[in-house]
């Protein structure tokens, strides 16, 4: 009953052939010094051996424009489509992984796997952050920081996607001091 969660497209494979993409909306950060996060898949799934065997894979946020995409994944295997084809979304590389990331998404982690923990219905693929890449058109030039809001990002919850609200608040805005008027 932790919910909502990201609603991601992890992709993976080494070779073009073998591209592959999965939605996952069992995942998030575990660590943030070294940058690790984690994936939770069933092992009866197609991508689960490519990322086993390959030991990448990439986290791409998904926003409004990838909503289609990122249910489609979720019910299609990738033994019987060329997921990336068939949606027309575009691999691309990094020097960090073998991995494809998805062109089209706001936002792509980079991920090495460090350590696969069996728990039952689900494998955990705990990995390190090797590199983020993000749609510079997503980015602030005030700050330098991803603009969350401006990116759309969709959730999951209880079997719907949902876009994320208004911000309400910043960390530590319940203790800050309110500046007096003068």
């Amino acid at each position: 009953m932790i919910y909502p969660l990201p609603a991601v497209l992890v992709s993976c494979g080494n070779k073009e052939q073998g591209y592959n993409i999965l939605t996952i909306a069992w995942t998030g950060t575990i660590c943030s010094s070294p940058a690790m996060c984690y994936i939770s898949v069933r092992p009866e799934r197609f991508s689960h051996h490519i990322i086993k065997e390959n030991g990448d894979f990439f986290i791409n946020l998904t926003n409004r424009q990838l909503a289609f995409a990122t249910d489609w994944c979720g019910v299609k295997s990738g033994k019987d489509t060329d997921k990336f084809k068939s949606l027309n979304l575009t691999p691309m590389h990094c020097s960090e992984i073998n991995a494809p990331y998805i062109k089209e998404s706001p936002l792509s982690i980079a991920c090495k796997v460090k350590e696969i923990i069996p728990l039952g219905s689900h494998d955990m693929f705990i990995a390190d952050v090797v590199n983020i890449l993000a749609d510079n058109m997503f980015i602030s030039p005030k700050t330098g920081s991803f603009n969350l809001e401006q990116a759309d990002l969709i959730s999951y919850c209880h079997g719907k996607y949902y876009t994320m609200g208004k911000p309400i608040g910043k960390f530590g805005w319940s203790v800050e001091k309110k500046k007096r008027k003068k």
